[in-house]
């Protein structure tokens, strides 16, 4: 198993995490953007000054306050300024739309929202401004410091009088789910949990002080936020935010800087294998890879280690109602388990794999993932009829994914409940189908959808990017793939398209596809 740190009782809180980090490592870069170089000791004073900002502005502990702006030093700074003051942190989706963002706020009941301006040709100021019965304190980044100004007022007593108020039990966040099936859900989790599962996070994948931590996942997922700068700030790396994902600007960063440690989703890696000029950049010093899927191809893990250069590759399994961690591979695992599992759960988590009744299955056989222990959520925000679903009387955690875990306790995610169709009477796993279509020579990505049949009742729909100069004929590729796998699981449409719809992690919108699927 990864190796286990048990994490210092002092120290589970994010402001003893911040300040612990000051003390460690003052003089140290903790984040680099663009020009601009902040050291832990500089984060610790402007994250306190702003502390003081909440204060002032009349922030009591247990308020709430949403970040809506992409990956960004002062990103890292509100949210840290926010959870000192003991305040909860609502991370925005930055593809949000005003409906969206009027309806969190609103659920939340957050009292101030720190916001960018303009990003990627949206006029995120003016969707705020027309925000219609939304009573919330509205700051711009670029008029963050005079809205500072008010916490000259605070004494230092005063903020460590509210500081000593947040205990490891105490809120830290609210994150809210896709939302692609209903509403989103706010999923609240403590800031003990964040740091025993982000600190056992970290040491396993051997993130250190001595890390250069490239960060592409975007701040408002627990990938960016959880995994990203809290885990670089557990450990004293430093970390470079990366706004928008930008393949040429990546290679840039990483030969500038000497980018050791790159965690992403999967399609990360397969741009960064894909670009034409890859091999002219020095990618020696990648060090350490993490990423994540129901299923990811051999190649492309190998890929990984022989032609960018990683010495080390992981993969974990996680969701945000497990504060972002189930299970993770470890160091010396072969190709095949990197690929194909997701590791064995981090200490002091069960995994237990239930059928459709809720009885345990045993070793080799597939059902619903289910999962108990301390990384699992306090609940969603104000729907307890929710949480009742998702959480036993037991404390089990139904994920609605689906996974097989085999004897020795390594786990392999082979999908979602809700993608799962079924061909004919037999279990259909998209994910599976993605895999064994992405190892011919002409796929690029793929994403699989059950389709109605009036026969078989769903059959598989292939969407296919093809691979750049290629032409694939359908029905070679569905004969090819008759070869691979069963026929039963070999879908019988297939539609081209030029890039498949994903949202800001990386995950395909699979229902915006459903859209498009034409059977006839």
């Amino acid at each position: 198993m990864p190796t286990q740190v048990e994490p210092n009782p002092a120290l589970l809180t994010i402001p003893a995490i911040l300040e612990s980090a000051a003390h460690r490592w003052p003089e140290k870069v903790a984040v680099v953007e663009n020009a601009q170089v902040t050291t832990f000791k500089q984060l610790h004073q402007r994250a306190r000054a702003l502390a003081k900002a909440f204060i002032a502005h009349g922030l009591a502990s247990g308020d709430r306050f949403a970040i809506w702006a992409p990956n960004s030093t002062l990103w890292q700074i509100i949210a840290l300024a926010g959870q000192l003051a003991g305040c909860v942190l609502v991370p925005l989706n930055t593809r949000y739309r005003q409906a969206e963002v009027r309806d969190i706020l609103i659920r939340s009941e957050s009292r101030a929202v720190f916001h960018i301006e303009s990003f990627l040709g949206t006029d995120y100021k003016a969707m705020l401004s027309s925000l219609n019965g939304v009573q919330v304190n509205q700051v711009a980044l670029s008029e963050l410091d005079n809205w500072a100004l008010a916490g000259q007022a605070i004494t230092d007593n005063e903020l460590e009088k509210r500081i000593s108020k947040v205990t490891e039990s105490s809120l830290a966040d609210i994150l809210f789910t896709s939302g692609t099936t209903g509403l989103p859900k706010g999923v609240m989790c403590s800031h003990g949990q964040n740091i025993r599962v982000f600190q056992t996070w970290a040491t396993g994948v051997t993130l250190s002080s001595d890390d250069e931590y490239l960060i592409v996942n975007p701040y408002f997922h627990s990938f960016g936020y959880k995994a990203g700068w809290l885990a670089a700030l557990i450990q004293g790396a430093t970390v470079y935010p990366v706004a928008v994902f930008d393949i040429d600007q990546v290679l840039a960063l990483i030969q500038q800087h000497g980018i050791t440690f790159l965690p992403g989703a999967p399609t990360i890696f397969q741009s960064l294998l894909g670009h034409p000029q890859q091999d002219t950049y020095d990618l020696s010093t990648l060090r350490c890879a993490v990423t994540g899927a129901a299923s990811i191809p051999v190649q492309l893990v190998k890929d990984m280690k022989h032609l960018l250069e990683f010495q080390e590759v992981y993969t974990a399994y996680g969701l945000t109602e497990s504060t972002g961690v189930v299970s993770l591979c470890q160091s010396g695992d072969d190709f095949e388990t990197i690929a194909n599992t997701s590791g064995r759960p981090m200490k002091d988590v069960q995994v237990q794999i239930t059928d459709s009744a809720g009885l345990p299955l045993g070793p080799g056989l597939a059902g619903e993932i289910w999962v108990r222990g301390f990384n699992v959520m306090q609940g969603y925000l104000d729907d307890p009829a929710a949480t009742r679903q998702a959480i036993t009387p037991e404390g089990w955690l139904k994920t609605g994914d689906i996974g097989i875990q085999d004897e020795n306790g390594y786990l392999r995610i082979t999908d979602r409940i809700k993608d799962m169709y079924i061909c004919g009477g037999f279990n259909c796993y998209p994910a599976e189908i993605e895999n064994s279509l992405l190892e011919h020579p002409d796929i690029a990505d793929v994403a699989v959808l059950g389709a109605p049949d009036e026969r078989l009742g769903e059959v598989g729909y292939a969407f296919i990017v093809a691979r750049e100069g290629s032409k694939p004929d359908p029905a070679e590729l569905i004969a090819w793939c008759r070869g691979q796998i069963a026929n039963f699981k070999a879908p019988r449409h297939i539609s081209f398209i030029e890039t498949l719809p994903r949202n800001a992690s990386g995950k395909v919108q699979k229902y915006l596809l459903k859209q498009q699927m034409e059977v006839s």
